[in-house]
Parts: structure tokens; C-alpha cells; sequence
């Protein structure tokens, strides 16, 4: 009998341990949002994947110009009190492997955004009222789940960003990732972007050519840790 229920523990133990993590309070909205330091240790802890990991300190030579810790971005104001980027790791993994193949060509990705905390994204929306480059709070933002990307590419001889359609946060029709009336380099610019990344593993927002999502983005959930919070975790001053 109790070789029998201590085989039944065994069983049913790892269950209760993923239901655990899995039990994520609505917030006002209806949504799962991981808001506590402890929960998402917790997932980390049963998933290493879903660590959101600092992206300078893995690849030391990709450039960062988080413009939500700046006021040079379309809320001109600062979002954000640390210029960091941060995501999951298979993303990581991923944007190894974009580095790695853009470094052969004299190239390198500059980073305007990666993970955003959900607090972040319903501030835009708050003030922006806006479905279509903002996302709206009941649903979230892929960059909330740690697995979209901003980006562009720059030349490592001169240091400069290759022309691309628009600036970045650029809400005009020409932002998208498919606008035809462009110079032929500029389009060719675009699609090596979008070539490179589509290849390992991302695919493009339709209306931002800078925007990238990673395709296993669902397997992530809205996540809503502060950058204190993260860099405290990892151990960055």
C-alpha cells in the first residue's frame, strides 16, 4: 500500500508542479499577464526557454539604440529607466545564429526594442488609442511575451545603418514591410533584412518592416518584469 501511493506521488507530482506555474491571475483586461518576481522564476525553473536573458551580454558586438529610453521615439518620452534588451532564449539562439551570418557580409544588427513589460504596452495604448502599431491591452504585445524584435542592419565599416524605407516608429504607408515605391537599394536593404531573419526562425509584422516576431512566440506568456527586476536577477550592475 504504500509502494503504491508513494509511485502515485511520484506520478501525479510533476502535474501539480506545472499547474503551479500555469496558475497566472487575470489582471482587469481578462489577461494572463507572469507580474510577480516569483512566478516567473517559477516557469524558468520548469523551462530554462522561457528565460528572458540580457541580449549585449550574450552578443557582445550587436549595437543597441533602445529608443523607449530616450524621448526619440513616437511617445517622446522615455519609457523606459534602463537602456536594455532582453528575450527568450531560443530567441537569443536565433539572433546568434542572424549575428553570425550578417558578421560574413561586414554587417551587424542594431536593436531598437525587444522585450517590453506589459506595463509599457499599456501606457501606448493608454495615450495612443491606437490597434494597429500599438497593442491594445486586452490582447498584449509579442514584445510582452519576450519574442519580438525591432532592428535594422548596420555597416560595421562605417558604422552606419543601411538605407531602409522609414526611420524606425515610422507610422506612414511606407512602413510597411511590402511598400513597392521605393529605390531599388532600399528594397534590397529591406529584403536581406527580411531574408536573413525569416531564415532563422522570425517573420515579419506586416505594417513595420523593423518588426520581427519570433514563430514559437505563443509558447511564451505576457510577462510584465521590470528591467530592475531582470538585471537583478542575472546579476547586472
Amino acid at each position: 500500500m504504500r509502494k503504491s501511493l508513494f509511485i502515485l506521488l511520484i506520478a501525479i507530482l510533476p502535474i501539480f508542479s506545472v499547474s503551479q506555474a500555469q496558475n497566472i491571475p487575470l489582471n482587469k483586461y481578462g489577461l494572463k499577464v507572469v507580474s510577480t518576481v516569483a512566478l516567473y522564476q517559477q516557469q524558468v525553473k520548469e523551462d530554462s526557454t522561457k528565460a528572458l536573458v540580457d541580449i549585449k551580454r550574450a552578443i557582445p558586438n550587436i549595437i543597441l539604440d533602445i529608443r523607449y529610453a530616450t524621448s526619440n521615439n513616437f511617445m517622446h518620452e522615455k519609457m523606459y529607466n534602463v537602456a536594455g534588451a532582453f528575450t527568450r532564449l531560443p530567441v537569443l539562439r536565433a539572433l546568434q545564429n542572424v549575428q553570425r551570418e550578417l558578421n560574413t557580409k561586414g554587417l551587424v544588427l542594431k536593436i531598437f526594442d525587444a522585450y517590453r513589460t506589459y506595463t509599457v504596452t499599456v501606457s501606448f495604448y493608454e495615450k495612443q488609442k491606437d490597434s494597429i502599431f500599438v497593442a491594445p491591452p486586452w490582447k498584449g504585445s509579442r514584445h510582452n511575451r519576450g519574442c519580438a524584435i525591432d532592428l535594422t542592419i548596420v555597416n560595421l565599416i562605417t558604422g552606419k545603418e543601411l538605407k531602409m524605407p522609414t526611420a524606425f516608429d515610422d507610422f506612414s504607408p511606407k512602413a510597411s514591410a511590402d511598400y513597392p515605391h521605393l529605390p531599388q537599394k532600399v528594397i534590397e536593404n529591406r529584403q536581406l533584412l527580411r531574408d536573413v531573419m525569416t531564415k532563422n526562425g522570425f517573420n515579419v509584422y506586416k505594417d513595420e518592416w523593423w518588426h520581427f516576431d519570433f514563430n514559437n512566440w505563443k509558447a511564451f506568456e505576457i510577462t510584465d518584469i521590470t528591467f530592475d527586476e531582470l538585471q537583478s536577477l542575472q546579476g547586472i550592475n
